[in-house]
């Protein structure tokens, strides 16, 4: 006689045979906090229940940038001063700086095909005034390996102190860098990771210098900007950040139709097309060239676009409440566009429902006054995000609601990185992975009864099913070739999908939101949030994180088999799959009752791999489908439904 575990479960018995007798399958390890994180939690900086440490620093800096643009030869030159504050609890000896434009050097590794510019010309770097020359030594100079500046500083900097810099630089921009920035034509630039930078110095890793490769993005660190752009007249130049002195760049009509769309819930047409080049956008500048000035402040990055062919359509869009004190506010919305983008001519609207909505769904109102997508046909195909900035293909030949989607999705960067300020280069899914859910429900929003989620499932599903894909927690460089889109967009997506599914919207909701709410303007790691959600819950959710993040594990439940035992009806259900969840089953009975039921994942946790649930055999069972709504990455939907 086989000894049977027996549990009951709402209203049926849920029998398994012993596990001996079964097929053995890996069970998920507990999480194991990595050296350097568990060394956060010892000093206090981080916790694990999630939240920042009683002493959680951050560094600091503070960029004044000054960049002449000259569209004849594409060239950008620039200077810039960085005073650097040192908030961390060590005497900072050696500094490293992010050269990204290096990306396009001759010689630099990369893994993805660039134009080769000759990268960034260094003309000039000090400290508080002590020229810095290349050396090879360990006295004070730098170093450039790729698109990394290593510095010996004249002085060591402690903590609590602070140190000023200075670089001179210039480099061509590229037509297409990285798809990332460049220009179209002669009529658009769109200028990005375009400045000498110093690297972010954390409290978990402590310097991240890993090189830009190409395909994984960025790490930047907070900071103020004072940044002023000179341009030809006639061109407009929107940037991150406020800008200072409109009343010498914008035309006195212009200004006084800004002010208008800032005012109002329908487009108002700022600048139409051929008003830049009949003089009617810009004021006249001295020699030709005028200068735009721009102040941020605790951004992670500047970016600047600057058009002379576009039509800027601008209306304002509720954020919520940012200050609390009772009364909505707004940001201006601008849409940048040329002719042939006849698409974009509903990209205002769609960026005003894409603010508020993610506004209200993470809980964060949008903080910054506006937020620009500018359409780089020639640049881009598809998007790429800055803060309060964002680049986009015109997306000719395609669907508007395909122009809605990558919308919503450049935009809801502006809370990951902007805000949760990510290691992209590290943990991609952190940044994609979350705003491709949260353009999902955006898209849900927008277009009632869409099944928005779809096709990042199915994605997924296709490459767990080919044996072929990564795991989540792979650094972004070093996935396996051509799965940066699963491992980084759709699976992470899709497994937020399932983990509402199983904490229900309510619950993962207040989970969601106090993580945003946690680490705004600061760094998460994955253990942050993994440790949020668990905390906020209240449920040990470890199986889930390894067995999606750090496995490659698949999910295939089945209903292997119906049958009539005297008077009961036995529903066996089988876990062919490693991945492990909840088995949520719908029963429909031939009078047309429908019964849920669930067979627990403690239940798989234990080494089981079959169930049987027992129900009386009158009425008789119609049909039998494990999670009718599809929130669980099922990788063989055939074997979920049983019918007679």
């Amino acid at each position: 006689m086989k000894r049977q575990l027996v549990l009951g479960v709402a209203g049926f018995a849920l029998i398994a045979p012993a596990v001996q007798a079964q097929q053995q399958r890996p069970l998920p390890a507990p999480i194991v906090i990595p050296r350097d994180f568990q060394r956060a939690i010892e000093r206090g900086t981080r916790t694990v229940t999630g939240e920042p440490g009683p002493r959680y620093w951050q560094q600091y800096a503070r960029y004044r940038i000054e960049a002449f643009l000259y569209p004849e030869t594409k060239l950008l030159e620039g200077r810039e001063e960085i005073v650097y504050l040192n908030r961390s609890p060590d005497t900072l000896r050696t500094l490293y700086f992010h050269l990204y434009q290096n990306l396009h050097a001759p010689g630099v590794v990369r893994n993805e095909p660039q134009e080769v510019t000759g990268g960034v010309e260094l003309k000039a770097v000090s400290m508080e005034g002590i020229p810095l020359r290349p050396t090879p030594g360990s006295g004070p100079g730098y170093a450039v390996e790729g698109t990394i500046l290593r510095m010996q500083p004249p002085r060591p900097i402690p903590p609590g102190d602070s140190a000023r810099f200075y670089f001179a630089w210039s480099f061509r921009v590229p037509q297409s860098g990285a798809g990332r920035m460049g220009w179209s034509g002669d009529n658009l630039f769109f200028i990005a990771y375009w400045y000498p930078r110093v690297a972010v110095y954390d409290d978990v890793v402590g310097w991240q210098r890993d090189p830009y490769l190409g395909q994984a993005e960025f790490y930047d660190g907070f900071g103020d900007y004072t940044l002023s752009i000179e341009a030809p007249e006639g061109w407009i130049v929107l940037a991150t950040g406020e800008l200072e002195n409109e009343e010498e760049t914008l035309a006195p009509a212009v200004r006084e139709r800004l002010r208008r769309a800032e005012r109002s819930d329908t487009v108002v047409t700022v600048l139409d097309f051929g008003d830049l080049a009949s003089g009617r956008g810009t004021l006249e500048g001295p020699n030709g060239r005028l200068v735009w000035r721009y102040t941020a402040r605790n951004v992670r990055d500047v970016a600047f676009s600057a058009t002379r062919a576009s039509r800027w359509d601008a209306l304002r869009t509720p954020v919520g409440d940012r200050d609390g004190n009772g009364t909505t506010d707004y940001a201006r919305v601008d849409a940048l566009y040329r002719e042939q983008a006849n698409l974009w001519t509903q990209a205002a609207r769609y960026a005003r429902h894409a603010i508020s909505h993610h506004s209200r769904f993470t809980g964060l109102p949008y903080p910054w006054s506006h937020m620009t997508a500018v359409e780089g046909a020639g640049i881009i195909g598809g998007g790429m995000e800055f803060p309060m900035m964002t680049l986009i293909g015109d997306y000719r030949g395609r669907t508007d609601s395909a122009l809605y989607y990558v919308i919503a999705h450049e935009l809801a960067h502006m809370w990951v990185p902007m805000i949760l300020g990510t290691d992209e280069r590290r943990y991609g899914w952190m940044d994609e992975g979350t705003t491709t859910f949260n353009e999902n429900r955006a898209r849900t929003d927008f277009y009632p009864g869409s099944d928005a989620d779809r096709a990042d499932l199915e994605t997924y599903v296709r490459a767990a099913r080919s044996g072929y894909e990564s795991e989540l927690m792979r650094w972004t460089d070093y996935l396996y070739p051509g799965q940066n889109g699963v491992a980084s967009y759709a699976k992470p997506a899709t497994l937020l999908v399932a983990l509402r599914g199983l904490l229900g919207d309510t619950l993962f909701d207040r989970a969601y939101r106090e993580y945003f709410r946690r680490w705004a303007f600061k760094h998460p790691y994955p253990w942050d949030f993994f440790n949020t959600f668990s905390s906020v819950t209240g449920r040990d959710l470890d199986w889930f994180w390894r067995t999606w993040y750090y496995e490659t594990w698949t999910l295939d439940q089945a209903v292997a088999e119906v049958r009539r035992e005297g008077s009961e009806t036995v529903i066996v259900v089988e876990d062919r799959g490693w991945a492990v969840m909840p088995a949520r089953l719908a029963i429909t009975l031939e009078n047309g009752q429908v019964l849920r039921r669930e067979v627990p994942v403690e239940h798989w946790l234990q080494g089981h791999r079959s169930a049987e649930l027992r129900l009386p055999a009158s009425p008789a069972v119609a049909r039998v489908e494990i999670d009718p709504e599809r929130v669980f990455p099922d990788v063989d939907r055939n074997n979920n439904l049983w019918r007679p």
